[in-house]
């Protein structure tokens, strides 16, 4: 079975469910509760512009540090040391020195993290059932995310800041434990090469950032704002998109193995523009309870789609480390750039809701590329 036949991938993808875990009981309110914590929108999205640009900065040092201990060393490594960040983050009251230590351990974290997970899920995956593969794991995510995020909001307005995030720290640091099941993959010495292959995932990156920047941090804080900054009613908004996300990409997975990538393309495409559109408009809270769970069609659709092409990009690489670097910071820099626009905006008048349209930008420059590689595979096959 193409879901489940990759021993290595099932753990991977309960590392995943984990991580998972920690980011709805956790991540999915970093930047929501440095709003209540203080900070104004504005402010808040600059915050998360200086953790991408922060990881940007850092991820040079990954190289060394996978050569050293192995790419699984890097990646429970980054697993482990992102759950610091959650007890950081519960001690922030506005702006000052724990808000600049969170950042910094946010950055670090993430770089170790992401760019280890990607490089080693591509890896270990298979070319052939690669769509299946990211089809199911993104079905698990959405299965942790029914539950997490209800009990993530309950935690913070009964609990405190402290519990809640603490329990996301637990979650996060256990999510190293799969890991110690799958094999080591060692980091060549060199690989000539490997930034130039990286040059389409870096571009597909960098518009997958811009994208995130309005549709999930912007409409995050807009979705939290229009629930009257209620951490329960936005705990249970991103449940209920999990929920109805659940079972969509499965059948979208097995679309694009068996050969019909550019016609997924499109459907991802309009899905996340019709999204992005009805978000722009949604100023009830019936509204943007219901353009929050179309964001689920679109996950289920548009990282099956982009997922696919770059982790097999990556995979025939000379160096699935090096790749996967390069194109993490195209996201970096895609994500930071975005934000600040975003943040721009606003200074200007822009009412929130509208500056979700940057991500449209992005979404016009994904399209492209991704029907240019499927149709250039289609040619191949």
């Amino acid at each position: 079975m193409a879901y489940l036949g990759n021993r290595t991938v099932n753990l991977v993808n309960l590392h995943y469910a984990l991580h998972t875990l920690a980011m709805s009981l956790g991540g999915v309110f970093f930047a929501v509760y440095l709003l209540k914590a203080g900070l104004s929108v504005a402010a808040v999205l600059v915050a998360m512009a200086l953790i991408l640009f922060g990881r940007f900065l850092m991820r040079p040092l990954v190289l060394p540090i996978g050569r050293r201990i192995g790419l699984r060393g890097v990646l429970i490594a980054g697993s482990t040391f992102a759950a610091l960040q959650y007890l950081l983050l519960a001690q922030v009251h506005g702006v000052g020195p724990m808000l600049v230590a969170t950042l910094i351990v946010s950055s670090v974290g993430e770089t170790l993290y992401w760019t280890s997970y990607h490089a080693y899920f591509a890896a270990m995956g298979d070319a052939e059932h690669r769509g299946h593969q990211v089809s199911a794991r993104e079905a698990v995510a959405r299965v942790v995310e029914i539950a997490g995020p209800v009990a993530g909001g309950w935690a913070l307005t009964t609990l405190g800041p402290l519990w809640a995030f603490g329990f996301a720290a637990v979650a996060q640091a256990l999510a190293a434990l799969p890991l110690l099941g799958t094999p080591k993959v060692e980091v060549p010495a060199s690989a000539p090469g490997a930034l130039a292959s990286a040059r389409l995932g870096i571009a597909l990156f960098a518009s997958d950032g811009w994208i995130a920047s309005g549709f999930y941090w912007v409409w995050q804080i807009a979705l939290f704002q229009g629930l009257g900054r209620s951490f329960t009613a936005y705990g249970g908004a991103m449940a209920l998109a999990a929920a109805a996300g659940a079972v969509l990409g499965l059948v979208l997975g097995r679309h694009i193995d068996a050969g019909h990538g550019r016609r997924a393309v499109w459907l991802a495409f309009l899905a996340l523009s019709v999204t992005v559109l009805f978000r722009a408009g949604a100023t009830t809270p019936a509204l943007a309870l219901a353009a929050n769970a179309m964001g689920a069609l679109v996950a289920c659709l548009h990282t099956p789609t982009l997922m696919t092409a770059v982790y097999n990009l990556s995979k025939d690489s000379p160096c699935v480390l090096r790749f996967h670097m390069a194109t993490e910071g195209g996201f970096d820099l895609g994500c930071g750039a975005g934000l600040l626009a975003a943040a721009g905006l606003l200074k200007l008048g822009t009412p929130l809701n509208l500056t979700v349209l940057v991500s449209l930008l992005g979404a016009v420059a994904t399209l492209a590329m991704l029907r240019g590689y499927y149709a250039r595979l289609s040619a191949t096959a």
